[in-house]
C-alpha cells in the first residue's frame, strides 16, 4: 500500500555401491572365494536413514528488533488522516493494545531496543536502503513486510516484475546475512488486497478516498464487476501471490530466517480493522492482528 538447510548419514559395513558387506571377506572387494558361495551384497542391506532435519537456530528471546517495510509497518492513516502512527505498529508500537512484536521483547521498554525504519510508499527496490540503516543498531532480530506498492500501481502493466523483485529483495537478504550474521529475520506475507477491495467497498467515503489515487490497479473503478474490472483485480492478486511466493523461497535459503507460512495474506481483515480514512489500511485493531498473527511466528519455539 502505497502512503505500505548435513544430513548425517550412517555408513553400512564396507561401500554399498562396491559390494556391500562380507562375513568372510576376501580382498577382492566382497566377491565369494569359493564358487558357489552367495556373495556377500544382497537385496536385504539396511536401508538408509533420513536425512537429519537441517539446524535452524532461533531465539525466541531477541534483545531488540529493528522493522523494514511500507505504511503497515508505519501505522499509515491508523490514527489520523495522511499520517504515520509508529506508535501503533505491529512490530515496534508502543501502544500497549496492540501489543506488538517490540513490547513481547524481555528487557528495556520498546522504545530503547526496537527501531522502525519502515517508510510509507517502499517498495521492494528501498529495501537494501533500509536494510543498511537497520546495521547500524546491530538488532537481535529485523522484521520485514514489504511489497504491497509493488503491486498497488497506476495499472498491472506497471507492477514490479517478479524477477525484479526476486533479485531486489534477495540482494537485501543476502546483505543482511552477511553483515548481520547472528541477527534473525522474520518475513510477513503481503496482505490480500482484493480481500481489502471487497471489505472497503462498502463504505461509500472510503471509496471517494480511492478515487484519489490509493492502489489504482486494486481500487479502480471499484463498484464494477466487469470483465475487465475483474480481470485487472485478479492481475493485482496473483502478482501478490506471485511476491509471496518470492519472499517463502528466498527466506527459506537461510538458517535465521522465518516467514509466516502466508498468515497475513490469507487472515481476512473486517471492516473493524480497518482505517477509516482510507478502509485500506489496517487501523489499531487491524495492526493489533497482525502483532498477533507475527508474533505467533516470531516466538514459536523451534
Amino acid at each position: 500500500m502505497r502512503p505500505l538447510l548435513r544430513r548425517g548419514l550412517a555408513l553400512a559395513c564396507g561401500a554399498l555401491l562396491l559390494g556391500g558387506c562380507s562375513s568372510g571377506g576376501s580382498p577382492d572387494g566382497g566377491r565369494a572365494s569359493t564358487a558357489g558361495s552367495p556373495t556377500a551384497h544382497t537385496s536385504h542391506s539396511a536401508p538408509r536413514p533420513a536425512p537429519a532435519a537441517p539446524v535452524r537456530p532461533w531465539n525466541v528471546h531477541p534483545a531488540s528488533v529493528a522493522a523494514l517495510g511500507d505504511s503497515i509497518t508505519r501505522g499509515f492513516d491508523a490514527c489520523k488522516p495522511l499520517s504515520d502512527c509508529p506508535e501503533v505498529s505491529w512490530a515496534t508500537g508502543s501502544r500497549l493494545g496492540v501489543d506488538s512484536i517490540s513490547s513481547r521483547l524481555t528487557g528495556a521498554g520498546p522504545a530503547t531496543r526496537s527501531w522502525n525504519l519502515a517508510d510509507t510508499g517502499a517498495r521492494v527496490a528501498d529495501l537494501a536502503a533500509q536494510a543498511r540503516e537497520a546495521a547500524a543498531y546491530h538488532p537481535a532480530m529485523v522484521t520485514v513486510l514489504i511489497g504491497a506498492n509493488d503491486a498497488c500501481t497506476s495499472s498491472p502493466g506497471t507492477m514490479t516484475p517478479v524477477a525484479d523483485f526476486r533479485t531486489d529483495f534477495g540482494a537485501a537478504m543476502a546483505y543482511l546475512h552477511k553483515t548481520l550474521p547472528t541477527t534473525q529475520i522474520l518475513v510477513a506475507s503481503i496482505p490480500d488486497l482484493q480481500r481489502l477491495w471487497s471489505v472497503g467497498r462498502s463504505n461509500v467515503l472510503g471509496k471517494q478516498v480511492w478515487k484519489l489515487g490509493l492502489c489504482p490497479s486494486m481500487l479502480g473503478d471499484p463498484d464494477s464487476l466487469g470483465a475487465a474490472a475483474t480481470a485487472r483485480r485478479t492481475a493485482v492478486r496473483d502478482r501478490v501471490v506471485a511476491y509471496n511466493k518470492v519472499l517463502a523461497q528466498v527466506c527459506g535459503r537461510y538458517a535465521r530466517c522465518r516467514d509466516d507460512g502466508g498468515a497475513v495474506f490469507a487472515y481476512r481483515f473486517g471492516t473493524d480493522e480497518l482505517s477509516t480514512w482510507d478502509w485500506f489500511h489496517p487501523n489499531e485493531k487491524g495492526e493489533e492482528q497482525l502483532a498477533a498473527l507475527l508474533a505467533a511466528v516470531a516466538f514459536r519455539p523451534q
